[in-house]
């Protein structure tokens, strides 16, 4: 099968080098020279690493069939994958890929709260987007505490998020109504300087 181990992200200097987002537990195995990814869109590859190196948390790649900046401009967005036999049940008891993940229902409770749209893999915890019904983007963090139940079969995830969570990306937080309406002894001062 398939497995998707990073996107391409924009070209960094000027020899064909890309950012990328690593999408595996495993980057020191994934990336080393001579491997060969397929890629999506297919007319963007294959892909040879040439050479891997991190810049700070950003993963750094050159590819030999990428050799200038403008090569490397139209690699943008595009996935890599490779093709691997070894999931086994070792890997699933350790984690999710994004493409197992994205499509799932996000429940809290019995109720859908939105479905899963990407998964954002961080140096120090994973994010789950989940997109709502309305289509705001809310950023999950990935930890048994807040997502206890990842069901691939039932195509569903269930969530218990802290109070607040699924408010915190909304435009209606406190503060945005007019500030007359929230005040309304605001303008009194003014209006005793002019009397």
């Amino acid at each position: 099968m398939q497995l998707q181990v990073a996107r391409i992200g924009k070209p960094h200097g000027i020899r064909g080098e890309v950012t990328v987002q690593v999408l595996t537990d495993a980057p020191g195995d994934r990336f080393v020279p001579g491997t060969k990814f397929i890629v999506e869109p297919a007319s963007a590859g294959p892909l040879t690493v040439f050479s891997a190196r991190w810049n700070k948390d950003i993963l750094l790649l050159a590819f030999d069939e990428i050799e200038t900046r403008n090569d490397a401009e139209g690699l943008r967005g595009a996935k890599l994958f490779i093709e691997t036999e070894e999931i086994g049940a070792d890997e699933d008891d350790e984690g999710w890929y994004e493409h197992e993940l994205v499509g799932l229902e996000v429940r809290v409770g019995s109720s859908v709260v939105g479905k899963v749209s990407a998964l954002h893999t961080m140096p120090v915890q994973d994010l789950l987007v989940v997109t709502t019904a309305e289509g705001a983007e809310v950023l999950i963090p990935f930890v048994e505490q807040i997502v206890p139940e990842v069901n691939v079969g039932e195509k569903y995830v269930l969530v218990t998020p802290p109070p607040g969570l699924f408010e915190v990306n909304t435009d209606e937080a406190p503060g945005q109504q007019d500030p007359e309406q929230q005040d309304p002894e605001a303008r009194k001062p003014e209006e005793q300087g002019n009397a």
